[in-house]
């Protein structure tokens, strides 16, 4: 399913030279980074890469739709945690990402962690732009 902004109210802009060993930096200088592959993937290493920025993203993001979930059915979790996990790696020919978002909430028993989770990965802009496309396993537990 296409999930389709009815009005754009932000749009960020990066720009990236070098590919994955090169450098990337936002239009208003708030982010800039070296860029470099990682040791597993034959690199250097020593810089970011490509999927721990989209790690960071996708676990802020999933983070602020678990606050907006969880207030509507009555539980805090300004003091949770998500860990977003990418893995890449060869899928036919090409290359493939993964994810796995690791989703620790405090005072909640382990149903309702995960009941929670579950509900934000339906709303979270990252899981609508990612369901289809790549594999996203939630795993949520209690803090």
């Amino acid at each position: 399913m296409t999930t389709t902004p009815e009005k754009i109210i932000y749009t960020a802009r990066a720009s990236a030279t070098g590919g994955r060993g090169g450098h990337a930096k936002t239009d208003d200088g708030q982010l800039e980074v070296d860029l470099a592959p990682p040791k597993e993937m034959g690199g250097a290493g020593g810089a970011t890469n490509p999927e721990q920025l989209f790690a960071a993203g996708y676990a802020a993001c999933f983070q602020g739709a678990l606050g907006v979930l969880a207030r509507t059915k009555g539980y805090d979790t300004s003091g949770s945690l998500v860990t977003a996990e990418v893995g890449i790696g060869p899928s036919g020919g090409s290359y493939g990402l993964a994810v796995k978002l690791i989703v620790q909430i405090p005072d909640v028993d382990q149903a309702t962690a995960q009941e929670i989770a579950d509900a934000a990965h339906e709303v979270c802009p990252y899981s609508n732009a990612t369901r289809g496309n790549i594999p996203v396993e939630i795993v949520a537990s209690p803090l």
